[in-house]
């Protein structure tokens, strides 16, 4: 039996009394990645995404490890969820413009002390103080670096389009523009290289374009090390006591943390392992997270039909944001169908020994968007659903 038909056999008995659909996360696995994460930040504290967990507690379960520390978050009113909940080291992410959550953060001490918002642009400024409502709690400010690689004078840009700081010089005007604003405290730089982190540098049958993923991904961290450091040199000189510099993603967790700038990196899809985080050289994590759909239909020989199942995640559409079949192995979606909004047909030889009410696994192709379909995920260690925790869904929330 292979490792990946033992977990199937696993995930069948502990959740052979729920039907699918159903949604995991195996512990030991989770655990593991988790213990991957840390010995790969050598040392530097890891913050953890909420975007690629969004389920409580898991976020709790991973900050009570070693080497964790503060959660990053991705909307103002998750942030403020979270502190209220007893989260004390919140980093927002991207900027908001949630005026009602801000008239919140501006006037309530905890919520201030545990919140940090981003910035990038003096009309961010303009709109917390447009939204504090007579509030007058000093707003913790972070600002990010944009992180891109421009090459050809600037007419080639790789990487996602984010901030617009870009040089040491762009940030430190900024800088001064928050230091000098009654009400706000400047108090880290976050730098996101998605186009390092979030990428994988080994796709399957494409060598060259692996290669030149490689190659780019090696340029990329040269230019941002030097340049992150002269940014973090021109910050410090306008405010002395930066609490942190934070940077990096899963992927790039080792190469970030090795920066001597650098005082803490993110990570979150690390803990989930999913599909998008298979093609990568520098690491090997273990899917923990995993969704069943249940066979409804025996259309004929060497097909079966799925109930649901059409979850794509975000970014430019394309094969690589489906969700893949992943137990048994060797199923396949019809290339005329695809995942289904209410039904999914799927080929393969494996399919003529699935019968009725048999669950398919599946893995999303990114972390916590999962979350975004389940109310609840079942925890697995061993053979055995241990807990059944509320996803952020399952809490009643949708922040985005």
């Amino acid at each position: 039996m292979t490792a990946r038909a033992a977990d199937r056999a696993r995930y069948d008995r502990a959740t052979a009394q729920l039907d699918a659909p159903v949604a995991i996360v195996d512990l030991d696995a989770f655990d593991a990645n988790a213990d991957d994460l840390v010995r790969r930040a050598g040392g530097k504290p890891i913050r953890v995404a909420s975007k690629s967990v969004r389920c409580r507690a898991l976020l709790e379960r991973t900050l009570a490890k070693d080497g964790f520390a503060g959660v990053m978050s991705f909307t103002l009113a998750e942030s403020l969820w979270l502190a209220r909940s007893g989260f004390d080291d919140v980093l927002l992410a991207y900027p908001s413009a949630d005026r009602a959550a801000y008239a919140e953060l501006a006037a309530d001490p905890k919520l201030a002390r545990a919140v940090t918002v981003m910035a990038d642009d003096p009309a961010q400024l303009d709109l917390i103080d447009a939204a504090r409502e007579g509030g007058r709690e000093v707003v913790r400010v972070c600002l990010e670096l944009d992180t891109s690689l421009r090459l050809l004078g600037g007419r080639v840009r790789v990487g996602a389009r984010r901030s617009p700081l870009h040089s040491p010089a762009q940030i430190a005007d900024m800088a001064r523009t928050v230091a000098r604003r009654p009400g706000f405290a400047l108090v880290g730089i976050m730098a996101y290289e998605g186009h390092v982190a979030g990428v994988g540098d080994a796709v399957v049958g494409r060598p060259l374009r692996s290669r030149a993923i490689r190659l780019m991904q090696a340029a990329a961290r040269r230019e941002l090390a030097e340049r992150r450091a002269a940014v973090v040199r021109a910050v410090r000189a306008v405010t002395p006591d930066l609490e942190f510099v934070n940077g990096g993603g899963t992927g790039s967790v080792q190469h970030t943390a090795a920066e001597d700038a650098v005082t803490e990196v993110a990570a979150g899809s690390g803990l989930y392992v999913p599909r998008l985080f298979d093609n990568y050289t520098s690491f090997r994590g273990r899917p923990a997270a995993l969704f069943a759909q249940p066979v409804v239909r025996r259309p004929g020989v060497g097909v079966v039909t799925v109930l649901g199942g059409g979850y794509p995640a975000s970014g430019a559409a394309g094969a690589d944001r489906l969700p893949v079949p992943y137990l048994p192995e060797g199923l396949r979606y019809d290339p005329q169908e695809g995942a289904g909004e209410v039904q999914t047909p799927l080929l393969g030889s494996p399919a003529d020994d699935l019968l009725i009410g048999d669950k398919v696994w599946f893995r999303h192709a990114k972390a916590g968007e999962l979350c975004e379909r389940f109310d609840t995920l079942h925890l697995v260690e061993g053979d055995r659903v241990t807990a059944a925790v509320p996803t952020y869904r399952g809490e009643g929330h949708t922040f985005l």
